[in-house]
Parts: C-alpha cells; sequence; structure tokens
C-alpha cells in the first residue's frame, strides 16, 4: 500500500481553505478529511492564522478547530537550529522562513503556499526536496504522481 501524500499548508494556505469552502485549499483539506492525504502545519503557521483571524474574521475562530481536527491535521515541531539556518540562507524574510524551517522538518512530499512573494516560484527554493506551489499546482501534482487522485490515461 502506498503511504499517503504528506502535505505541509503554509498561513496564506491555511487562510485561504477557512474563507472558502470551494477553493483548492479546502479541498485539499477535505483529501485530509477522507484520509487521502495527510495535513502538516507547524507551529508558527498555527500563530500567524490565528492571529490573522483574530485581525480580520474573528467570527470564524471557533471553526479554525474544527477544520483542523476533521482534516486530521498533523502539527509538526519548532523547527531546529540546522533547518532554520538552512531556510535563511534562501528566504530574508524572517518569518517565512521559520514556516519553511518548520516544513523541513516534517519532510513534507509538497508545500502549499499561496505567497508568490517568497515562497511560489521562488528560485531559491528549487533545491528543496519537496516541490512548492499553489493549491492547484498540488492539486494538479497529486493527480500527476500516481497517488490516490492519478487520473487513467
Amino acid at each position: 500500500m502506498r503511504p499517503r501524500p504528506r502535505l505541509f499548508l503554509d498561513t496564506s494556505a491555511m487562510f485561504a481553505a477557512l474563507l472558502s469552502e470551494t477553493g483548492g485549499s479546502r479541498l485539499l483539506l477535505k483529501l485530509g478529511e477522507a484520509a487521502v492525504v495527510q495535513i502538516l502545519v507547524g507551529p508558527r503557521v498555527l500563530a500567524e492564522l490565528d492571529g490573522i483571524v483574530v485581525r480580520k474574521v474573528p467570527e470564524v475562530r471557533p471553526a479554525v478547530a474544527l477544520l483542523l481536527d476533521a482534516a486530521s491535521c498533523e502539527v509538526g515541531p519548532m523547527a531546529g537550529e540546522l533547518q532554520l539556518e538552512l531556510a535563511g540562507k534562501a528566504l530574508s524574510y524572517a518569518p517565512d522562513a521559520q514556516i519553511l524551517a518548520e516544513a523541513m522538518t516534517v519532510y513534507p512530499d509538497y508545500f502549499v503556499s499561496l505567497d508568490r512573494e517568497h515562497f511560489v516560484g521562488n528560485p531559491a527554493l528549487s533545491h528543496l526536496p519537496f516541490p512548492v506551489g499553489t493549491p492547484g499546482d498540488c492539486l494538479a501534482w497529486l493527480r500527476r504522481s500516481g497517488g490516490p487522485l492519478a487520473t487513467s490515461a
């Protein structure tokens, strides 16, 4: 049996999943709920997400825990010194470097983000052992990878 793909969602992807029931980010959480993929987040992602929700849409704050629980999200550990050092070399923006370091700590198969300034399309991240892309990119990757969403030719 093939292991479930491990997807690390950053703050932007998690926030999009909260706000849109029909977007790619929410679909990834639904795939987590169906045990098709494993959804991973880091402590920094959760802290940032909570801060944004409290500032922008406090009425959905109770839904955050429900969505995380339903999708069986796994919260990884805080990043270690080595991961922080490596991530800091690739990203000069410290908060995003910390999120990248947390992703590196849990060894995902894919890093999901909507942040086109620091993550998606950033050539400095091409050396990573996992692809970085949008929720739509990740869904296409899941279809191509021969995994649970693969389409037959």
